[in-house]
């Protein structure tokens, strides 16, 4: 099965695509862990990339399908995926389904996780992540046990930048004017679910895993 998980940053898809993956053992494709994995390999198209990165600048559309593409088509993959962070607009989405179409494929189901934007800043701007680790944390629902310090390791906790309150609406209107349309180009497939990602991680999984079951009945596999 292929699907397609989006959602607004601070939606939770990492958290769920992680789950799901585990829940139906499909391989999570993630557009950053791609992106640092092209770079860290030097393929032509990650040194393309960064090129771009290095001044600043998005990444084109071409580059991104391309790589993305590249990871689709590795071995893992033949028995379906979970794509987070991919499509990020109309252009993308196009070029996806192309590529499937080209090896007989389609995307069976879009799980859209929605939630309200005060919800995603409060989420975003109280998060703290360990420089230690990495383990992340929260000023409100997930404190660590000594103030400023990580459970884990004892590192120092730190606010990243990009969750500063100015960036984080920049970023939640990046969302909306490019990747929020993709809701309005699946609707039509009839596969797109829309899930209240307000709930706890148990609730939202609870509310993905039914509509997965749904579509896998739908397709009789």
């Amino acid at each position: 099965m292929n699907i397609v998980l989006l959602g607004p940053p601070g939606a939770g898809k990492g958290t769920q695509a992680e789950r799901m993956s585990d829940r139906h053992g499909l391989p999570r494709v993630a557009t950053g862990d791609i992106f640092r994995a092209a770079l860290a390999e030097g393929t032509p198209l990650g040194l393309e990339a960064k090129r771009f990165m290095d001044t600043g600048k998005l990444v084109p559309d071409e580059i991104v399908e391309g790589i993305v593409t590249g990871r689709l088509g590795d071995a893992d993959c033949r028995g379906g995926f979970i794509l987070d962070g991919f499509p990020r607009n109309t252009h993308q989405a196009e070029a996806l389904d192309r590529y499937l179409a080209s090896r007989g494929g389609e995307i069976d189901v879009i799980i859209s996780i929605a939630v309200e934007p005060e919800e995603l800043v409060r989420r975003l701007t109280g998060r703290r992540v360990c420089g230690g680790c990495g383990a992340n944390y929260h000023v409100s629902f997930n404190v660590p046990s000594r103030e400023g310090a990580c459970d884990a390791c004892g590192g120092e906790l730190y606010q990243r930048d990009d969750d500063n309150e100015g960036i984080v609406r920049s970023r939640l209107d990046v969302y909306k004017s490019s990747t929020e349309p993709l809701i309005e180009y699946y609707r039509p497939l009839g596969r797109l679910v829309s899930v209240d990602g307000s709930g706890s991680p148990d609730e939202v999984f609870t509310e993905i895993s039914g509509a997965i079951d749904a579509a896998t009945e739908r397709e009789g596999r």
